[in-house]
């Protein structure tokens, strides 16, 4: 997107002025031309139509070029953040030499469709030049012959020659703006598709705007990331989760629990069967409604640039200090907060840098706490946190009753107190449960539950 602006800014500042100018003067020297001899100007009327037929097709084999070459520039980019935001990665693994050698590779492709889109578009300047200088060549000969003859005199041909002059330089800047033009109406094209771009997710016109509860209903639910694919990543799964419940979900690696918990904000919709928030399916409810009303800690989390504070408040921009106080200590935040010379206003940097994970982890909690959700959600957002701290936050949670609760998570010791634990295997719910429920007769949790808390044969 930044290329793509570049190039059509330059070409509205270099192309713009010539762009009105150049045919007026075009306009006015081709019709003095006329008037002064209309014989010789004639050869204007031949010469034109050449160089109009040589530009046109500079043009159509130009186009596709630069087209190609913004793709290459897409590429050089994509691996340039690639390298900068890996570039730990790159060290550790060692992989300086690869990246060097896939950036060679970008920068070829790039090198090489630099040179074949101009070596096309540089042929733009010997046709006109060639056309032209014939053209100067013929009035010269047949003003030549006027002369003798004694219908022209020199003065008339020498100004003559002079409005010749000007509708070549006007010439010379309309096939300029031309190429300008081509290579700015490929960017805008490829602007356009972003800007077109329309959202899978359509709100109605009389959309509800108030979320009753926090109660959450999946009815025969199924769902696949594309149209196209031939596997469902959730498939058929129907829960009722009370308002005010506190739901565990575990499963493999794979087994869809992000998926899941992803529709309830709607963040995608359902492929198949309904999703309920408050007894009403998510499609007839305001976009933004819904989602203040649904509070998500995801997985990998995510700071923005600016202090604490800024990013506190994304969760309530209205957030009083002792608010966001109060949020920090449910989620144990403020114990390293304290320790930090400027407290909340603690510059965070780029994506958060100079914080540990755990410290994003529990900052990302109290983002979410502050905006007082009726459904709240944490995936796997505790897996960077020590188990004491976890415990604490999961005793802070508690105290809100009013809140429906899913936690994901990979350790049984934070769903183990649930009101009920929710199995997922391979898309599909393999079971529900207390956890005294589960570990009596489901296999998957018993296995689940012997090798996290009892070991195995070896080291138990």
């Amino acid at each position: 997107m930044t290329t793509d602006v570049t190039v059509m800014q330059n070409a509205v500042n270099g192309g713009l002025r010539p762009l009105v100018r150049s045919p007026v003067m075009l306009g006015m020297g081709v019709g003095l031309s006329f008037l002064m001899n209309a014989r010789l100007a004639l050869i204007f009327v031949i010469c034109a139509p050449i160089l109009g037929i040589i530009l046109a097709l500079i043009v159509h084999k130009v186009g596709p070029l630069y087209s190609r070459q913004q793709t290459a520039v897409d590429h050089l980019n994509r691996q340039i953040q690639e390298s900068l935001t890996g570039i730990r990665a790159v060290k550790a693994f060692v992989r300086g030499d690869f990246e060097e050698a896939q950036f060679q590779q970008v920068s070829q492709e790039l090198t090489d469709a630099s040179r074949t889109t101009f070596q096309n578009a540089v042929l733009n300047l010997p046709a006109f030049q060639l056309v032209m200088y014939s053209c100067v060549v013929l009035i010269m000969w047949f003003g030549g012959n006027l002369i003798m003859a004694g219908e022209m005199k020199v003065g008339e041909l020498t100004g003559f020659l002079s409005y010749v002059l000007q509708v070549m330089n006007s010439l010379m800047m309309i096939s300029n703006v031309f190429l300008l033009l081509t290579r700015s109406l490929t960017s805008a094209r490829r602007i356009c598709q972003v800007l077109e771009e329309e959202p899978d997710l359509e709100q109605p016109e009389q959309a509800e705007s108030c979320v009753a509860d926090g109660s959450v209903d999946f009815d025969h639910v199924s769902f696949k990331y594309r149209a196209e694919a031939e596997k469902f990543a959730l498939h058929d799964v129907t829960l009722h989760i009370a308002a005010g419940e506190t739901v565990g979900i575990i499963g493999g690696t794979g087994s869809a629990k992000s998926t899941l918990v992803q529709l309830i904000p709607r963040l995608y919709d359902a492929s198949q069967g309904t999703v309920r928030v408050g007894g009403r399916d998510v499609r007839d409810y305001d976009l933004t409604a819904l989602r203040d009303a649904v509070g998500i800690v995801l997985q990998k989390n995510v700071l923005f640039s600016g202090t604490i504070r800024d990013n506190l408040k994304w969760g309530s921009p209205s957030a009083t200090d002792e608010e966001l106080w109060a949020a920090c200590r449910a989620a144990c935040a403020d114990e390293f907060l304290s320790r930090m010379p400027k407290g909340l206003d603690t510059d965070l940097g780029q994506g958060g840098v100079n914080v540990s994970g755990g410290q994003k982890q529990r900052l990302c909690i109290a983002r979410t706490l502050l905006k007082n959700p009726k459904v709240l959600i944490f995936d796997d957002s505790t897996s960077a946190v020590d188990t004491a701290t976890e415990g604490r936050i999961r005793k802070a949670l508690a105290q809100r009753r009013d809140v429906t609760k899913l936690i994901i998570a990979q350790r049984l010791t934070s769903v183990m107190d649930a009101d009920k634990i929710v199995v997922l295997e391979d898309g599909r719910i393999h079971a529900v449960g207390t956890h005294a429920q589960l570990l009596a007769q489901d296999p998957i949790y018993q296995e689940i539950y012997h090798s996290q808390m009892k070991g195995d044969g070896t080291d138990g």
